[in-house]
């Protein structure tokens, strides 16, 4: 009773979210017993939830080493690989409890979860499907499949799942989640906010329902939902460039796509300048957003002034340097709406230069710098889409 009061009060201490805890135990009972696989196991498991992935991973390894034949340490370490983003690992690992408990359900969500991180949609579902076959009402299996099924383009599936899966577990923030994201492909917007409100109530800090919410919730504008729809035909249009020697005519369809893209972003900016106004949405965004957009929104009015001055004065290098203000909007959205904090730097830095290019063609009254720059401005959505690369297959 003993070895077993340990194990116990770790486990409900892991399933209250307290790890700290939960390792203090577990490193008490390592103490005496070096050699306990679930000591291990658990600590494995503690220890990725306090984000100390090196340590939980030496844990893993451990528990599987003492006890290569039972199945847990095998589970145990595929979560610590899966939260730790090894996705290798986790195959390896899920696989391994699998072949010794083939009819634990536990196992076959862990191995959809696996597929996930991997993209994999597809096997994502079959593996959903073999676990419900065993555990038919398993709410996260059941939401697992309606996640995948939203990713293979299977609409009504997605919803069907996942209804059933908030029926199922209404108080799931999962399941209200891939019910969001179900939503939001069929385009239902306002559903689709609806079932993200209902996420973020159960759990305040589920940082990528917020993201969709607001997302959601900008989707219900007409306006910016159809210049999006239009923007995302065309995400490659920077191989028009290879074009141009060939078919000059196409630098008008260039420019074209190029400033369809801005004004798509100059909706944004205004979407969100209107949303972190509002009453029920102003908690949504944070500061570094809404400055954002209000700094686009400053570009454009700043730029109109200029430009009127410009034209009602003769006044060329500044109705020049006022369009280039404007165009500015495209560089800066492009570099607060990219993930990597890298690209992001490298992004603010491009934008800066042609702040300063624009101050220069106003200093030197040299209006082809400002011109130049416009152009640059409006290239930049294909530039930061070089720089990011490929998209992550993401939930």
């Amino acid at each position: 009773m003993k070895v077993a009061d340990p194990i116990q009060r770790a486990r409900t201490l892991l399933h209250m979210r307290r790890p700290a805890d939960a390792e203090r135990e577990l490193r008490g009972l390592l103490a005496q017993q070096p050699e306990h696989v679930l000591g291990h196991a658990l600590l494995g498991l503690a220890l990725i939830q306090q984000a100390r992935a090196d340590e939980a991973v030496q844990e893993a390894y451990e528990a599987v080493r003492l006890g290569p034949d039972q199945w847990f340490p095998h589970y145990a370490a595929a979560q610590v690989h899966y939260r730790a983003h090894r996705a290798g690992d986790a195959m390896a690992a899920v696989r391994a409890a699998l072949d010794l408990q083939p009819q634990h359900a536990p196992n076959w969500e862990l191995l959809a979860r696996v597929h996930m991180l991997r993209g994999e949609w597809a096997r994502m579902a079959e593996a959903a499907l073999r676990g419900l076959s065993i555990e038919p009402e398993y709410g996260d299996l059941v939401a697992l499949l309606s996640l995948a099924c939203t990713n293979l383009g299977d609409t009504g599936q997605a919803t069907a799942a996942a209804a059933h899966a908030v029926l199922i577990d209404p108080e799931s923030t999962l399941a209200h989640f891939v019910q969001g994201r179900a939503a939001l492909r069929a385009g239902d917007a306002r559903r689709a906010a609806d079932s993200f409100r209902e996420v973020l109530r159960l759990d305040p800090g589920f940082g990528v329902a917020r993201d969709l919410l607001v997302t959601a919730l900008k989707q219900r504008n007409p306006v910016y939902r159809r210049l999006s729809a239009l923007r995302g035909r065309f995400p490659n249009g920077w191989r028009l460039i290879f074009l141009l020697p060939a078919v000059p005519p196409v630098i008008l369809v260039f420019f074209l796509l190029a400033l369809l893209h801005w004004v798509a972003w100059v909706a944004e900016a205004w979407t969100t300048a209107r949303l972190a106004r509002g009453r029920t949405t102003r908690l949504l965004f944070e500061g570094a957003e809404a400055r954002v957009s209000a700094a686009c929104l400053g570009l454009v009015a700043v730029g109109a002034v200029l430009l009127g001055l410009g034209i009602g004065l003769g006044l060329e290098p500044v109705g020049t340097a006022g369009v280039g203000l404007m165009a500015l909007v495209t560089p800066v959205q492009e570099a607060a709406h990219t993930g990597s904090p890298r690209v992001r730097k490298i992004l603010y830095g491009w934008a800066g230069l042609l702040a300063a290019a624009v101050a220069v063609s106003v200093a030197t009254a040299t209006p082809v710098v400002a011109v130049l720059t416009v152009y640059a401005c409006l290239l930049s959505v294909w530039i930061a889409s070089r720089l990011r690369g490929r998209p992550p297959q993401a939930v």
